[in-house]
């Protein structure tokens, strides 16, 4: 028998374990090497002072009678407490009577509400600002306004209090994402703060299904291109972007220009996350556990970085809770009612770009990934239907799952595991 090593996957608010052949790949980021002695507050104020490709915020400031602020929304961990003091405070020392919008950019997602806005900006800021909140709406067209074309072709229609603000600036954080290449930077504007015509236009199936539309590549992705035309269109004049650690906390920042000080917070966090593919005929990954593993909708993500990892017809072990159910109704709808993945995948694909469907990207990513490889999903076994309705197999059980995979790859078969499937880029 050969050796054998024991390898902890990331699942709800624990581990799974499993026993592997020894010389199986395992894939993990050095993110938990991301640490810093210093405040977040204190990596901010340095970016701050010195901006790449950009006049200081101050110098913005000056002549300018108000400042719009895109801010994430309550789907993001971005530490608006580490940024936001440190940018109002270099606005006002620009131009002491500046009037500061902040503008929440709820992308596609739902809006955010008082509590969550509370708790993410913190009891100080909320009271200041409160008066001065707009919450994106991506389907209200009465709020949003034309301000070009994407170069796809789509109209670029962003909210108009960023296309009527003086000066209009962005928080943010960059991580790795599975179809744009990393969040952050001109993100904030597409699709941000963009109305929901531009946002599906841009998350079309001929774009999602682009070879370059990868976790981790910026070069060459058609989504990217479209993003950062938007941010220009919106006339994005700065951003502070940080980088944060497991614990959630700021390890890095950079501001200056929305290209260029993105581009170099990339670079720098890839040094951490980029690993290069070991493909095998059997992959086992992870959503990281709670909170990204809580419904399926956001299981695409992790089931990426195994795509990125396995030899043709391989055999996908997917381990995530999916406790909250589907997380998406369209997208369980979408999948569960096509014949097969390929025949939904097919339909993204050949979907004209102005006709693309709410939430189709996540679903053609997971039919994607499932037209090609059999798919064994170990979750919380209140879930067995809804896995099946995704057509993938349940599996109570990552050993009853392992064994399966063993009997339909043979006992020969190589192994690769990835243990947080969300904090890996995968790549060449």
């Amino acid at each position: 028998m050969s050796e054998m090593k024991k390898v902890s996957f990331l699942y709800g608010n624990g581990t799974l374990e499993l026993e592997v052949p020894a010389e199986s790949a395992v894939l993990t980021s050095r993110v938990d090497e991301l640490k810093s002695d210093r405040s977040g507050r204190e990596i901010v104020h340095e970016a701050m002072l010195k901006p790449i490709d950009s006049p200081r915020l101050s110098e913005l400031a000056k002549g300018k009678p108000d400042c719009t602020i895109i801010i994430s929304d309550h789907t993001r961990p971005v530490p608006s407490q580490d940024i936001l003091p440190e940018m109002i405070a270099e606005l006002r020392k620009g131009n002491p009577d500046i009037k500061i919008t902040l503008l929440v950019s709820t992308g596609f997602h739902r809006p955010t509400s008082t509590q969550e806005l509370q708790a993410k900006l913190g009891k100080e800021l909320y009271d200041e600002f409160k008066d001065n909140i707009v919450v994106h709406d991506a389907h209200n067209p009465a709020t949003n306004t034309k301000v070009g074309e994407l170069p796809s072709g789509p109209d670029c229609i962003i909210d108009k209090v960023a296309a009527n603000a003086s000066l209009l600036v962005a928080e943010g954080f960059i991580e790795a994402h599975f179809f744009a290449g990393f969040s952050g930077g001109r993100k904030s504007v597409l699709p941000g703060i963009c109305d929901a015509v531009t946002v599906m236009g841009n998350h079309c199936g001929e774009f999602i299904a682009s070879p370059y539309a990868r976790t981790g590549i910026l070069k060459g992705n058609p989504l990217h291109i479209d993003m950062v035309a938007a941010a220009k269109m919106a006339k994005l004049a700065f951003i502070c972007n940080v980088i944060i650690d497991e614990e959630q906390k700021t390890v890095a920042a950079y501001a200056g220009n929305f290209e260029t000080a993105h581009l170099a917070g990339t670079e720098f966090l890839a040094k951490y996350c980029a690993v290069k593919p070991a493909p095998a005929d059997i992959v086992i990954t992870t959503n990281g556990g709670y909170p990204l593993d809580q419904n399926a909708y956001q299981c695409p993500k992790g089931m990426t970085a195994a795509e990125a990892s396995i030899n043709e017809g391989g055999v996908i072990i997917m381990l995530a809770t999916c406790s909250d159910g589907h997380g998406g109704q369209s997208y369980y709808e979408s999948i569960r009612d096509a014949k097969t993945a390929d025949e939904f995948f097919q339909k993204c694909v050949n979907t004209p770009q102005r006709e693309t469907l709410p939430d189709q990207w996540c679903a053609q990513i997971w039919c994607r990934i499932l037209r090609k490889h059999t798919v064994l999903f170990v979750a919380d076994p209140a879930q067995k239907q809804l896995i099946e309705d995704l057509k993938a197999h349940y599996f109570p059980t990552l050993e009853e799952a392992y064994a399966e995979a063993r009997r339909i790859k043979g006992e020969n078969a190589t192994v690769t595991c990835i243990p947080n499937g969300i904090s890996v880029i995968v790549r060449e």
